[in-house]
């Protein structure tokens, strides 16, 4: 099983590189049951399907046709996609307009000293970015070994516990590029409890699912918390950081005003040298005026390896502050091969509160 979903990894790469002059459309194959996909997913025929790689004792079965992959404009609520770096299948609930703040790519600017505020590097100026809320189909989730959940979502919970947290199984963000569009004729193409209480079946539509109210009013209620703004992304020796923070909301506790954020983290590997993540240093600076050092092994329990068969890795995490806004930045320290270490730059971030925090949080109740 291991085997085929590392292989599907390859598979996209050969097909994303493939973009130019391909023929279209082209059908999109899953092992029956398995959530996992193999090199003969992608074939010019529906006819002649390799079973080389098929997983034993499985019947390799379409689910799809892949279309063209925009490189301009938006994909509507209800279309299929596979994800290009993680190999699931999922829809897409809604696009978010976010800034992108690439650090690879800002203009020259004169080093500066380190300082809270500043952090010391590059100006950088964001960019609009389109990346969408989606669900994950539950027979893929098993298959994900390179994230340290199936979901990015949690929530601030609605009682007095100002540290209880609830996540939405299967909820995740995915940037544009990420998207690999299909078509599918079945009615309930992904299995997620949430997929018939959020999508219509309607074949006069392209795509031909359609957002019901309950999603409409879902979306609404839950906008401030749900709102991705800002991207940040730096590249240091072909390791690439991506960092997605966002504010959860305040709670009060012993008297004071505890303020919460939620960060996605994709660690990404641009070359074929195999590295491990060993330490992450992390830096937070307070509005209040304090500046906080952590250090600790891996990220969330694991050390990732991070190879060409399996170049990502994502994972979320949380940070509270008693201060309405600051500053996180910091590096992970890779090891390589013949045990020599670098470090990677982790891009700093701001941590906002600018909120509306007049309607809590509403999770799954409409």
């Amino acid at each position: 099983m291991a085997t085929a979903w590392r292989a599907l990894g390859r598979v996209i790469r050969w097909w994303s590189r493939s973009l130019t002059g391909a023929r279209w459309p082209r059908p999109l194959c899953a092992a029956a049951g398995t959530g996992a996909f193999s090199p003969a997913a992608i074939t010019t025929t529906r006819r002649h399907l390799s079973s080389r790689n098929r997983p034993e004792g499985k019947v390799l079965e379409t689910v799809g046709v892949f279309e063209v992959p925009k490189q301009n404009g938006k994909y509507e609520t209800g279309q299929l996609f596979l994800h290009s770096v993680f190999g699931y299948r999922g829809v897409v609930l809604f696009p978010w307009q976010a800034r992108l703040y690439d650090r690879d790519v800002a203009s020259a600017a004169p080093e500066k000293a380190e300082n809270p505020a500043g952090h010391g590097s590059k100006e950088v100026k964001g960019k609009t970015h389109t990346y969408y809320q989606v669900l994950i189909d539950a027979r893929d989730c098993p298959h994900i070994s390179q994230r340290s959940q199936t979901e990015a979502v949690t929530f601030l919970a609605n009682h007095d516990d100002s540290r209880a947290l609830y996540a939405i199984p299967g909820l995740d963000y995915v940037s544009h590029e990420d998207i690999l569009p299909y078509t599918s004729t079945d009615q309930v193409p992904i299995q997620h409890e949430l997929f018939e209480r959020f999508l219509l079946y309607d074949q006069t539509k392209a795509p031909p699912f359609v957002a019901r109210e309950t999603l409409r009013a879902w979306q609404e209620k839950n906008h401030p918390w749900l709102e991705l703004s800002d991207v940040h992304r730096e590249t240091t020796e072909n390791i690439r950081v991506t960092v997605i923070p966002f504010y959860m909301g305040m709670r009060e506790a012993q008297n004071s005003h505890v303020y919460w954020w939620r960060y996605c983290i994709r660690l990404e590997n641009l070359d074929s040298d195999v590295v491990q993540l060993r330490e992450r240093h992390w830096r937070i600076f307070s509005l209040s005026g304090t500046l906080e050092t952590v250090r600790g092994r891996g990220v969330v329990g694991r050390e990732p390896v991070l190879s060409k068969e399996q170049p990502a890795f994502q994972y979320s995490s949380h940070v509270s502050l008693q201060a309405s806004s600051g500053h996180m930045w910091g590096t992970f320290r890779f090891e390589r091969p013949d045990g020599s270490h670098f470090d990677v730059r982790i891009p700093p971030f701001s941590l906002e509160s600018n909120k509306d925090e007049k309607t809590p949080p509403s999770g799954l109740h409409w």
